[in-house]
């Protein structure tokens, strides 16, 4: 994976409708965590991050106006974008994760377009496989842009936990925080995309800042949360080894970290114990960002908005560096990693 570059980026979330607002929100610690609708087994209110939309929206639909907006928000910098040469990659959650919605494949990839009243590139189309689905998405959209007819790859995330049948087995899985459980993450919602082309077909007018993806990880965690057996953070090391290898650079040279840690313990061990096993030499300091405090466990959504959030932070001058790790996983054990920096800082 080799000159990918994030040009623009929209985002809707628990605390912002829109790019700006979410990311000043999350710059802020500020949080949108309110009881919802639904209850616990101990017949407490969950606590969770809604987006305040202005309709009752619920199920497709709503999932539908996220990617809309989002995609919008992405697109609204530019007076045209070629939709014949621009390929849509949508992520959604896993096929097997209990309360997955109905017709969010084909059909909502279709609503999408006819919502936007754009016909995208005959490759579009939906990536299942949850919080990692983002990941996969950038190295597909590397693979699509070698294509001759392919200049610009939007990547779309869209998801929502805020359904009961997930909740109630979040809930059995002693996964979800609840009155009776610390350890567990704060569902949330959300939609986020970015536009992303090659170094050698943008051909757009466009003077603000990018960002460069300069390589890409992915490993599989035998000792998955649910499991008894031991953890080694095999999954994320190699994931890690696998991004930094991508982008011919040393974990040492990386400035800070940016997680979609949500809340459950296990991920910060996971984190604290692969970066032992990779970092060789003696940093000070090794930040790490975790929006999920803020924005909730917002599933498929959470890479597209991680790159938003990272987009955002370099053009307002408030990375606490220009060379960025970002790592996620799937609690089936799926792990990936990315490395990225500010076009305009370079390695």
């Amino acid at each position: 994976m080799k000159n990918l570059s994030v040009i623009s980026s929209g985002m809707i979330t628990g605390v912002g409708l829109d790019n700006p607002s979410t990311c000043a929100a999350i710059r802020t610690g500020i949080n949108n965590f309110e009881e919802t609708r639904f209850i616990d087994q101990a017949g407490e209110w969950i606590i969770g991050s809604m987006v305040p939309l202005y309709e009752p929206w619920r199920g497709r639909l709503k999932l539908l106006n996220f990617a809309v907006a989002s995609i919008r928000e992405c697109l609204a910098p530019f007076e045209q974008i070629p939709e014949n040469q621009t390929a849509l990659l949508l992520c959604s959650a896993e096929n097997d994760r209990p309360g997955r919605l109905t017709g969010i494949d084909e059909e909502l990839l279709d609503e999408i377009q006819s919502a936007l009243g754009l016909r995208f590139h005959r490759e579009s189309r939906v990536i299942r496989m949850g919080r990692v689905s983002g990941i996969h998405a950038i190295n597909l959209a590397s693979q699509l842009l070698s294509y001759s007819d392919i200049n610009y790859c939007i990547i779309a995330g869209v998801d929502t936990l805020l359904v009961a049948p997930t909740l109630a087995v979040l809930e059995e899985k002693e996964y979800l925080l609840t009155s009776i459980n610390s350890d567990g993450v704060i569902p949330g919602e959300a939609g986020a995309a970015v536009l992303i082309s090659s170094k050698t077909k943008m051909n757009v007018r466009y003077g603000e800042t990018k960002l460069s993806l300069l390589g890409a990880g992915t490993g599989h965690e035998k000792a998955t949360v649910n499991s008894e057996d031991p953890l080694r953070a095999d999954g994320l090391v190699a994931a890690i080894n696998g991004a930094l290898k991508d982008a011919s650079i040393d974990l040492k040279d990386l400035d800070f970290r940016i997680t979609d840690i949500n809340g459950k313990q296990y991920y910060f061990k996971e984190a604290a114990l692969a970066l032992t096993r990779i970092l060789r030499s003696h940093k000070e300091e090794f930040d790490i960002w975790h929006p999920a405090d803020c924005i909730g466990e917002v599933g498929a959504a959470i890479v597209p908005c991680v790159l938003s959030i990272i987009l955002t932070a370099s053009r307002k001058n408030y990375l606490p560096g220009k060379n960025i790790l970002f790592h996620c996983g799937n609690d089936s054990g799926e792990r990936a990693a990315l490395v990225m920096c500010p076009e305009d800082h370079g390695m």
